[in-house]
């Protein structure tokens, strides 16, 4: 009986150590969160030119310049934004308005709630869950090292990879059923906004640190980027920013989470 027990403690050290090997080798990784599959993928760091590049065209807005060089750490970022499923498995409730199923964004949800959420997360699984900067969601929307210069996350076409207002019916939609960009992330562009760890500041770009910028040091509102399903397509450009208070609970905003190495 005792060999047995040993033998069956030794496989479950064995496995936990190479879900663990997969996670610290830098793949793409799923863990259950509560029964609940939570699916990260793996952004190689690098340079990237963040803010309103040639393929954005016209109709920017002025926070998007100027164009700059950014140079960020690796880190795992959200296959998809978080589900109603996922975040009833972590806070027990569920605050959206299209209480459609479990694969649908949750939405309703502020900044600072979303804190409480990370924390429980981060207790839940044994990792530090946080809320991307808004230099690391930008370089995972355009496709990290694998990108090609798309105006939106995976596509020039939005209708390929977006739910925004001429297409979404008014409501938002499961996540990834339409196209991913080049790092197999999904609905970086359009569906729900995305809440940034970052404070918003219009004019952060003409002074931004180069390596791994946080945002500025204080502010009255939180950036949301990649726009959403009530919202016209110039909103779901990768290098569109927008922001709104901590306490904001708008029925077009959700998140994504990230991990670092």
């Amino acid at each position: 009986m005792k060999r047995l027990f040993y033998l069956v403690l030794g496989m479950l050290f064995f496995c936990l150590a190479m879900s663990w090997d997969v996670y610290a080798q830098g793949e793409n990784f799923t863990e259950k969160v509560s029964g609940v599959d939570l699916e990260m993928i793996y952004v190689k760091g690098g340079t990237f030119r963040m803010g309103v590049t040639e393929e954005q065209e016209s109709g920017y807005d002025s926070d998007e310049q100027p164009v700059h060089e950014v140079t960020l750490s690796d880190y795992y970022i959200g296959k998809y934004e978080v589900t109603q499923g996922l975040w009833k498995a972590v806070m027990g409730s569920n605050p959206s308005s299209f209480k459609k199923g479990d694969n649908y964004p949750v939405e309703r949800v502020s900044w600072k709630e979303i804190q409480t959420f990370l924390t429980k997360l981060s207790e839940l699984t044994g990792k530090r869950y946080v809320l991307p900067t808004e230099a690391q969601w930008e370089y995972a929307a355009r496709g990290g090292v694998k990108s090609v210069g798309y105006k939106y996350s995976g596509s020039d076409n939005i209708d390929e990879v977006a739910w925004y207002k001429d297409n979404s019916d008014k409501a938002t939609h499961p996540v990834g059923t339409k196209l991913p960009n080049a790092l197999g992330i999904y609905d970086m562009s359009g569906n729900v906004w995305e809440w940034c760890s970052d404070w918003y500041g219009s004019n952060y770009y003409s002074n931004s640190p180069s390596n791994n910028p946080m945002g500025p040091a204080t502010g009255s509102a939180c950036v949301l980027r990649g726009g959403g399903w009530r919202y016209l397509a110039r909103s779901c450009r990768v290098s569109f920013r927008n922001g709104n208070i901590p306490n904001g609970r708008g029925y077009c905003s959700g998140f994504r989470v990230l991990l670092l190495p």
